[in-house]
């Protein structure tokens, strides 16, 4: 599976809780304070730092003081970047996430990389027809499946037009949290690896779904990880497999997500990857959304 050497990430200026995204996430929690900014400054400057150090591009954007956008971290919801030159923008569900689509940001993209097509979904908005990148769906670049757990943030109708554009399969499927809630966004369930998948798998209540989705994973010859209900709700499913020029392998994950492995977890992924644990904890905590939410995967060539 393609493994990307390059990322896309947004400096924070206005980072905070997001009452609009609150509605149907049930990982934030408002324990936002004045210095709530200059903590989640602090662990982004340092996460880029930990990447860079592992030999991992990092292109870093500065948000704009305006609109403020205290979700802008978060840049995978809105946009991916393809290897064949294509960027795809998606509909959001919040309105306030809207504006992170910022001109100033889409052209520091385009002075980057040779952007050859825009794949514009955005438009499914005025339906209130959402599919939030690559939150919504956990791609296998490789075998070309989308897997994508259904939500008021994920349509069936977007991802299909997606799917159909960009030549993907999708896979659905349903994904709730302890409370019966459905889980938000796919990649805090779930997260695909070259030769591994770790997945909360008792989140997909339904038998028969939950025997597809083992049966799939199986058939692509990449080992389950499973994890449980609380190792979830540390983002233990919210990792990312990210690779340097030399080709070595890292998994990148919070520090609340590492703590929540066993031994046994952490030697099975460390037989396919070097583990790279970020403190998160502010992030994680006023967003709701951890490592693999705070990077956009760039398989777009560089401008020469």
């Amino acid at each position: 599976m393609p493994i990307a050497s390059k990322v896309l990430m947004i400096r924070p200026i206005h980072f905070g809780y997001n009452a609009e995204t609150a509605v149907n996430n049930a990982f934030q929690v408002n324990k936002t304070d004045e210095r709530t900014q200059e903590k989640a400054l602090y662990e982004f400057d340092n996460f880029v730092h930990k990447l860079k150090e592992k030999g991992i591009e990092v292109l870093v954007v500065n948000d704009t003081p305006s609109p403020a956008t205290p979700d802008s971290i978060f840049p995978n919801n809105w946009i991916s970047l393809h290897s064949n030159g294509t960027i795809c923008l998606y509909p959001m569900y919040a309105k306030n996430r809207r504006a992170e689509r910022k001109p100033f940001v889409l052209s520091k993209i385009k002075s980057e990389f040779d952007i050859q097509k825009i794949e514009d979904f955005t438009g499914y908005e005025e339906q209130e027809m959402y599919l939030e990148g690559t939150g919504s769906m956990v791609l296998d670049s490789d075998h070309r499946i989308a897997f994508a757990c259904i939500s008021e943030r994920t349509n069936a109708k977007v991802l299909e037009d997606f799917c159909v554009k960009m030549n993907y399969q999708p896979f659905t499927f349903h994904s709730y949290d302890q409370k019966g809630a459905p889980i938000y966004h796919t990649n805090v369930m779930m997260c695909v690896g070259d030769l591994f998948v770790v997945a909360c798998i008792d989140s997909i209540t339904d038998e028969e779904e939950k025997n597809m989705f083992i049966k799939l994973v199986q058939g692509l010859n990449k080992e389950l990880i499973t994890i449980t209900y609380e190792q979830m709700n540390e983002f233990a499913g919210n990792m990312i497999q990210l690779q340097n020029k030399k080709g070595d392998k890292y998994l990148i994950m919070s520090q609340s997500a590492y703590k929540s492995l066993t031994d046994e977890q952490i030697n099975e992924l460390s037989r396919y990857n070097e583990l790279l644990p970020i403190p998160l904890t502010t992030i994680e905590t006023n967003g709701g959304g951890s490592a693999r939410c705070m990077i956009a995967e760039v398989f777009t060539a560089q401008k020469s």
